[in-house]
């Protein structure tokens, strides 16, 4: 089912919102706390905080009845039929990093199933949306509609992760397994890879350990763009954990039978 044209509306001004908040502070000496607790360097800024407190603040105003679940200040109500899930600044480390590969992740279930995204990235003023039957970008240049590209084979792939040393130990042998096999691997870009494989950029986008407010809002847009986007053994990918995004189910189908060989 397709999200009501007002939510889709309301996408836009949720993003007007996070970016207005979020721009005073990029490219600037901003601190980062660690919210690792000795982990892997999680950093977490006033920028975040602000660009979510934002969008809750607008959510509740406009639309009292639905849930929100976010990375920094946790989930309300977020048994509601309508819930929006929210990264305020997906990508942190390129964000302190002065990086522009960094966006803010609007996405809404509907009964758990997401039915409309957003990434909205306001220093390039690139939004990517869909809402799994289409998706769009918008930029300097115009509009224009998303489509992923055809790719058959592991050998005529570009694939991409944030960084193979983000997935977990006992799982790195088997993105490996992926890697080995590909024409071309890039690291980076959190987020904005899923957006450049819905482009037709890139064919894949593999990691793992990834989080709900990481994923949610990019399935409607690789789904509306001709994608497909499943967990490692192809269930759905709302909750996250291990994922999979192929701009062809052909590949796809390669990708998660490489994996549970490896």
């Amino acid at each position: 089912m397709t999200a009501p044209v007002d939510l889709n509306a309301f996408l836009d001004q949720l993003a007007d919102v996070s970016g207005a908040a979020i721009m005073p502070f990029f490219r600037t000496a901003i601190a980062a706390n660690d919210k690792s607790r000795g982990g892997v360097f999680d950093p977490v800024t006033e920028a975040d905080r602000a660009s979510e407190a934002a969008m809750r603040q607008l959510i509740k105003r406009q639309f009292p009845a639905h849930g929100v679940v976010g990375e920094e200040y946790g989930a309300e109500n977020d048994d509601a039929e309508f819930c929006w899930v929210l990264d305020p600044i997906d990508g942190t480390k390129a964000f302190i990093s002065g990086l522009p590969v960094w966006g803010t992740l609007i996405g809404l279930l509907q009964n758990g199933r997401p039915v409309l995204g957003m990434m909205n990235q306001p220093f390039t003023r690139e939004r990517f949306w869909g809402d799994g039957g289409q998706a769009r970008w918008r930029g300097l240049s115009g509009e224009r509609a998303l489509s992923t590209r055809p790719c058959t084979s592991l050998a005529e792939a570009t694939i991409m992760t944030t960084s193979p040393q983000l997935i977990p130990s006992d799982l790195r042998g088997k993105y490996e397994a992926v890697e080995r096999e590909v024409r071309l691997a890039r690291y980076g870009c959190d987020c904005y890879a899923y957006c450049v494989l819905a482009a037709g950029h890139i064919d894949a986008v593999v990691e793992a350990g990834l989080k709900p407010h990481d994923i949610v809002a990019l399935v409607p847009i690789v789904e509306g763009a001709g994608g497909v986007i499943t967990t490692w053994d192809g269930g759905p990918a709302a909750q996250g954990g291990a994922i999979v995004a192929s701009g062809d189910k052909r590949l796809h189908d390669i990708i998660l039978e490489t994996l549970a060989k490896a």
